[in-house]
């Protein structure tokens, strides 16, 4: 199903309040299904040619115009702290960022929990070097123009003295747009005020754009800090990146020890994340998976809790509930909507494979870019870590942590609600463990080409 059906061009034209035309395109398109694309990441040597980089690419760095009607291919360009250092950016400009973000997401890994099988020191090269400077991320709905854009990129920066490519990872989920555990991922968007069309059913109310943009009101009324000069924050927003391993042959084991029948493994699985593989909410199709309600945009985000609050449908501890837990009473009160996050996440690797079941099938390089945006991206991440994925005391699940990308501890469980008796599974693991992080400041296409004229 093209995007523009998916996501937009049948709902209602709304008033327009940000700058569409200023604000990269990633930032509001939905990624493509099926999607194909390219992240690289570049070290820069000399700033002379690092700002001759964002020179070049600036042309082609599509705006969000129109975005709800897009389904083709866009480039983003993003820029680590030490990547501002190396273009010249000026000491005070630089000294306006959050702390956060200054020092990088490797430095603040006591704060996000990252220990373990998580912590800096097992993270794959180059993430926490300092050496990803410019990151730009090429995606496409078709692999014919993913392979023209990527060489039109590589010109832009290939054999270019000053610039070393330190990582170069293409991506995409072929076929049917499953990611490394087999399942469909990257719904529920949250909708932003503000940006030209009404919200899809189930996405409630729009969020104030500033939590997402800089520059904007936010949910308290007041616009977040943003960098200095106006036009180097204004528009811009803050990248969070996560790469994550996938231990495909645990996850697998796991389900077949706790499941007997294929029947009863599929339905673990979607109880673990709150959907099933296809999409399909638990609370829509309690019993049994529905692709086509998977698969259409405009039925598979439209629930709420409210006749679940004990989570006998969907477990309180399920990915999908910790991290959007909607009308769920929680114990702990947070405003749900402070704490929203844009997702652009794309998988690596092989494809999702029900019969591996091996030690070295956790090996095989394939896994997810956990790729979000927010106006607060730091703070956020950091409150998402400790008290939604690594903590259950605000769903008063004690120390059970997200089946999904929690870290887990020797001994965990995951609780079921059932009546009469709840089922609390036991020896439950860690089946995504990172592999490095990274945060990225995403500026507004003014920004780029602000940063391109510094002297």
């Amino acid at each position: 199903m093209a995007l523009i059906d998916r996501h937009g061009a049948n709902l209602p034209r709304t008033t327009v309040t940000v700058d569409l035309d200023d604000i990269q395109a990633t930032v509001l398109r939905y990624r493509p299904e099926p999607y194909y694309g390219t992240h690289v990441m570049l070290e820069v040597n000399d700033a002379r040619a690092g700002r001759e980089l964002l020179r070049r690419l600036a042309p082609h760095v599509k705006s969000a115009a129109d975005w709800w009607r897009a389904n083709d291919t866009w480039i983003s360009v993003a820029i680590s702290y030490s990547g501002l250092e190396a273009l010249g950016v000026p000491e005070d400009s630089l000294q306006s960022f959050p702390e956060a973000f200054r020092v990088g997401m490797g430095a603040r890994a006591h704060q996000l929990i990252d220990e373990g099988d998580n912590a800096p020191e097992h993270w794959d090269e180059p993430f926490g070097s300092g050496r990803i400077q410019i990151g730009v991320s090429i995606f496409s709905d078709s692999e014919k123009t993913w392979l023209q854009t990527m060489a039109l990129t590589r010109q832009q920066y290939q054999g270019f003295p000053g610039l070393t490519v330190v990582l170069e990872q293409d991506f995409g989920a072929q076929p049917d747009n499953l990611n490394p555990l087999g399942y469909r991922d990257s719904i529920g968007q949250p909708a932003i005020e503000g940006c030209g069309i009404d919200s899809l059913p189930g996405q409630g109310t729009p969020i104030k754009a500033g939590e997402f943009i800089l520059g904007y009101p936010g949910e308290t009324g007041e616009p977040l800090p943003m960098p200095s000069p106006d036009v180097f924050g204004r528009n811009g927003t803050y990248v969070g990146m996560r790469k994550y391993q996938s231990r495909v042959g645990t996850f697998n084991r796991f389900l077949r020890k706790h499941g007997e029948t294929e029947e009863e493994r599929e339905l673990l699985a979607a109880k673990l994340v709150g959907r099933w593989r296809s999409g399909a909410p638990l609370t829509l199709a309690p019993d049994h998976d529905a692709p086509q309600l998977g698969a259409d945009p405009h039925r598979n985000n439209d629930f709420t809790y409210a006749g679940d609050q004990g989570g006998h449908c969907v477990p309180l501890g399920s990915h999908m509930r910790r991290m959007n837990p909607r009308d769920t009473e929680m114990a702990i009160l947070a405003d749900v909507n402070l704490h929203r996050i844009i997702r652009r996440s794309t998988t690596f690797g092989a494809p999702y494979d029900p019969d591996q079941v091996s030690m070295r099938d956790d090996e095989t390089p394939r896994g997810l870019y956990f790729i979000f945006l927010s106006a607060k991206a730091m703070g956020t991440l950091e409150f998402l870590q400790q008290e939604w994925i690594n903590n259950g005391n605000f769903m008063n699940l004690s120390d059970e942590r997200d089946p999904n990308v929690g870290l887990q501890e020797e001994g965990g469980t995951f609780t079921i609600p059932k009546k009469p008796v709840r089922r609390r599974i036991h020896g439950i693991e860690t089946f995504n463990v990172l592999r490095g992080g990274e945060y990225l400041f995403l500026p507004s296409l003014s920004a780029l080409r602000w940063l391109a004229d510094l002297t």
